[in-house]
């Protein structure tokens, strides 16, 4: 072992191979994880929420925090017709999201995100998904995003105990997505867990609410996104389902050891009066500055583009911007049978060299159109490229207001 390291840093690198087969991150483990991590995991979990039990049988390590809920929406799956299972699913959402449903084989339900209200979850909004969901499908799961992705909105204690009391009167699962729980900046605002909501909300939701909550290394400050590991939590689910969840699991053969073990560093992190503790926590606190900073930067500025509104983030790694562009332009993208947005970032990409994500990527936004900025970045990146952002935006507009100023535009449409 690299002699050049601090002694605290290899000690922990020898009780990490300890607790592996044969001392080597070559070995196999057990389907749903290493022990020492899924203990470590609980741990974390009830610092998290201040003392809620957690326990390390009821979680379960997965190759990313994707490949648990593949296997979880897998299980659900079944019925034919208006029997078939439904899942709620916030509009926007994660990209990958709408595939990873079609592929396991359930309907995807969209319910929009209010985007006035700083997409809020509407309670309302949720009754008339269900509501159309009828003789079409049968919804068994509601899916939330928590810190949103691609919104970065963030719930209060209120709108997590509206969703619950929804899903419980519904008997719809609760997929919850939480791997942005460790980056919330927003100003007066913390991320909440909703399993220490359901946690103070009486026995008759405490006990019976079925509830999958999901977190990855491959959340904003940790990042380690190329290592494949995951984890999520089961509450209060039939034991069968549960060992069939594991059984599921062996199909992987066990997650990379890798990843693993960088979970249990994510959630098992240097103390004080550690070596590292003082490097770790200014890594942490440069990577949250960063992200609230770029921000509140991203949104003033593009509030202040003529066509273009940003509702605030509270926390994950994208604003997403509303775009209004020309009606000019808007015929422009129908005679080449392609989404505004699409055209958008294609043109932005060719002119500027700036890669935006296209709105209509990430779900049905009520027929408005939409980008996602990724705000991770380092600020002078960002000073680079709102300035690139903004020429190319006032030459559209004013190019599809005044069509004579611009040959060159008309070429590229």
């Amino acid at each position: 072992m690299n002699k050049t390291l601090p002694l605290e840093v290899r000690l922990r690198a020898q009780r990490l191979l300890e607790v592996c087969d044969g001392e080597s991150v070559g070995s196999y483990t057990n389907s749903s994880g290493l022990p020492h991590v899924k203990q470590s995991i609980a741990e974390f979990i009830m610092r998290r929420d201040v003392g809620v039990p957690s326990y390390a049988k009821d979680i379960f390590i997965s190759a990313g925090s994707q490949r648990a809920l593949v296997l979880i929406v897998k299980l659900l799956a079944s019925g034919q017709g208006e029997t078939w299972t439904g899942v709620l699913t916030p509009m926007p959402c994660p990209y990958t999201l709408p595939t990873l449903l079609d592929e396991a084989g359930v309907t995807l339900v969209p319910y929009q995100l209010m985007e006035e209200q700083g997409w809020a979850v509407d309670l309302d909004e949720l009754h008339r998904a269900l509501k159309t969901a009828q003789g079409r499908c049968s919804p068994k799961a509601i899916y939330i995003s928590n810190p949103g992705n691609p919104t970065g909105h963030v719930q209060d204690w209120k709108s997590i105990e509206e969703v619950i009391q929804f899903a419980a009167a519904e008997r719809l699962l609760l997929l919850v997505d939480e791997v942005y729980q460790d980056s919330v900046y927003g100003k007066g605002r913390d991320f909440i867990s909703y399993k220490r909501v359901l946690s103070e909300m009486g026995k008759e939701y405490s006990e019976t609410v079925e509830l999958v909550s999901l977190h990855s290394i491959s959340s904003a400050l940790m990042g380690e996104c190329g290592l494949r590991a995951g984890y999520m939590e089961l509450l209060n689910m039939d034991p069968e389902v549960m060992h069939l969840v594991d059984t599921m699991l062996c199909t992987d053969i066990s997650t990379p050891v890798t990843g693993q073990l960088a979970l249990d560093l994510m959630v098992n992190p240097p103390k004080p009066g550690d070596s590292s503790y003082d490097t770790y926590t200014q890594e942490i606190v440069f990577t949250r500055t960063t992200l609230s900073q770029n921000a509140q930067r991203a949104q003033e500025f593009l509030n202040d583009l003529p066509g273009m509104s940003s509702q605030p983030a509270m926390g994950g790694i994208y604003l997403f911007p509303r775009l209004d562009v020309p009606s000019k332009f808007l015929e422009q993208a129908k005679i080449l049978e392609v989404e505004a947005d699409v055209l958008y970032c294609q043109m932005l990409l060719e002119e500027e060299g700036v890669f935006l994500g296209a709105g209509s990527q990430y779900g049905e936004t009520a027929g408005n159109h939409h980008l996602r900025l990724c705000i991770l970045v380092p600020p002078d990146t960002l000073e680079q490229v709102l300035p690139r952002l903004a020429s190319f935006h006032l030459r559209l507009v004013d190019t599809n207001l005044h069509p004579d100023k611009s040959a060159g535009m008309r070429e590229i449409l």
